[in-house]
């Protein structure tokens, strides 16, 4: 604080108006606002954040001074020993200029010039556990790109202040439990942050949009029921995700959660694994099994690809749902389960009924509560959280001390329309990182993507229907033909089974179904294509 220490008359007059909000209802993301710009205040630093502890990892809840995508890292203790000397202690810590331990914010504050990479580094460092109710709550950092700026702080006004901002979150928490009900709230609560364990975390529905707010609210209205959810969406958005959401913040949501992806099965195999069969139903049945109804009775089934299913499983699939009663293959008896029913889709499946491939009886039963999942285009500045998650876990997976976007490469992420969503974009950051740290001679400690190394390239399909007005749609010009007859045709075809495959992720069986074809006869042609 370049020597100034906080009077406590300054200190007084900066906490007060903290104090008064801990009587106010105020949106949590103001509270900490707040709360971080009279930390900088008292405490002139480059950058500030509030870390909430959620298991092994440090969850960012708010900033100041440092790039938008750290909202959405997830910082893993054991990949960031400053974390954990922090937590460790009850009283504030500040490390050395001359720690050999690493920084999580190198590379990371705001506005700096990507070409000086010696200004990465953060040079000054210090931070306070923050303790509600007695457990361990999180963390209050502050970091300097110079050395020596904390030198004047007082150690006990930042205590102080530690303890203020310990009650800040305590009331946080307390307002949205007494704006929620009991252990379903709290189930709810745990849904904003729910996902799938992985190798390198958990899979989480992350982003501050409206649109994306809109549909955890939708989340929430529909997950303490036991009502029929259909979550649409495009390939790439997560609905998987949401579906997992649904559960985990049901009154189901301790008993199991059985997947089935319908796409990914011979139409052969379809009623085997929905309901079981039983021993001698068909070549092959050696023995009774249960099917994934019966599975995840008193839980939850999730149907991805539902569109996929053939006619007349949809049928049998209507019976279940409104008797909660089925027979497994080759059997006449009769089993009750008790199951609610999540299901998924990127097809318009009140287009597929007009045409004749979804039956309407089912359709109506499947979409009592539907939720579209919108595509990353619509959520304007989520994707560089999400793109901050894909950085961290990648920054792990390369052993980095920090992996970083510049200010250009952020741009172009904000630019593109993204026709793969979510999926296209973590397969971009880990390709692109595992580019750009394959390109640099020497192993560097900080490693920046910009926007060359991401290699964005407008999708002529999407960039080409947009006019310059907002939202306006023109028709494409059409390419001229070229060639004769025949490779004029060949051409078409690779398009239209390229595209398909690509749809349905290469998977023969939906592809097929999609175009009208026998499988066999598709997996002929897409090798007289190259497409194979």
């Amino acid at each position: 604080m370049d020597g100034v220490k906080v009077t406590s008359k300054v200190l007084l007059d900066a906490l007060l108006p903290l104090v008064a909000d801990l009587s106010r209802q105020i949106d949590d993301r103001e509270r900490y606002r707040r709360l971080l710009h009279t930390l900088r205040t008292l405490f002139p630093c480059d950058a500030a954040a509030l870390l909430r502890l959620d298991g092994d990892l440090l969850v960012p809840l708010a900033i100041d001074g440092l790039s938008s995508d750290t909202l959405g890292r997830r910082f893993r203790i054991a990949d960031h020993p400053r974390f954990g000397v922090l937590l460790a202690n009850a009283s504030p810590t500040r490390f050395p200029a001359d720690s050999n331990l690493p920084d999580p914010y190198d590379g990371l504050v705001d506005g700096l010039n990507d070409a000086n990479s010696g200004a990465l580094e953060v040079h000054d460092c210090m931070g306070c556990a923050l303790s509600v109710n007695g457990r361990p709550w999180g963390l209050v950092t502050l970091d300097a790109l110079g050395a020596g700026r904390f030198d004047g702080v007082d150690m006990a006004s930042l205590q102080a202040f530690a303890a203020l901002a310990a009650a800040t979150v305590n009331v946080a928490e307390r307002i949205d439990d007494l704006a929620q009900a009991g252990e379903q709230a709290r189930q709810r609560a745990e849904a904003y942050r729910l996902g799938l364990e992985e190798s390198q975390g958990k899979r989480e529905l992350i982003g501050q949009s409206a649109a994306q707010l809109q549909l955890m609210d939708e989340i929430r209205m529909a997950a303490p029921s036991d009502m029929t959810v259909l979550v649409t969406g495009e390939t790439g958005t997560g609905k998987e995700l949401v579906a997992h959401a649904l559960h985990a913040a049901s009154p189901r949501a301790h008993k199991p959660m059985i997947s089935l992806n319908c796409a990914a099965l011979p139409d052969t195999l379809v009623e085997s694994e929905l309901f079981g069969h039983v021993r001698g139903a068909f070549s092959g049945a050696v023995a009774d099994r249960r099917g994934k109804f019966e599975m995840a009775d008193g839980g939850t089934l999730f149907l991805d690809e539902v569109g996929e299913l053939p006619l007349a499983v949809q049928a049998k699939l209507l019976r279940v749902l409104q008797s909660g009663q089925l027979q497994r293959v080759g059997s006449d008896r009769e089993h009750r389960v008790d199951v609610r029913l999540i299901a998924a889709t990127n097809r318009d499946l009140a287009e597929e009924v007009k045409r004749g491939h979804f039956r309407a009886d089912f359709y109506h039963r499947l979409s009592v509560f539907p939720i579209r999942v919108p595509p990353l285009r619509e959520r304007g500045r989520d994707v560089l959280l999400l793109a901050g998650y894909f950085l961290e876990q990648n920054r792990a997976r390369l052993g980095l001390s920090s992996l970083r976007l510049s200010a250009h490469a952020q741009r172009a992420l904000l630019d593109y329309p993204w026709p793969g969503n979510i999926r296209e974009l973590e397969h971009l950051i880990g390709r692109s990182a595992l580019r750009a740290l394959a390109s640099q001679p020497v192993r560097p400690s900080i490693l920046t993507l910009d926007a060359a190394a991401l290699e964005l390239e407008h999708p002529p399909a999407i960039a080409s229907a947009l006019s310059p007005q907002e939202g306006t749609r023109v028709q494409p010009e059409p390419e001229p033909p070229t060639g004769g007859l025949r490779e004029a045709v060949e051409r078409f075809e690779r398009k239209l089974v390229g595209e398909a495959l690509a749809r349905h992720e290469g998977n023969l069986a939906a592809t097929a179904r999609e175009l009208g074809l026998d499988r066999a006869n598709l997996n002929r042609l897409a090798r007289r294509l190259g497409l194979r």
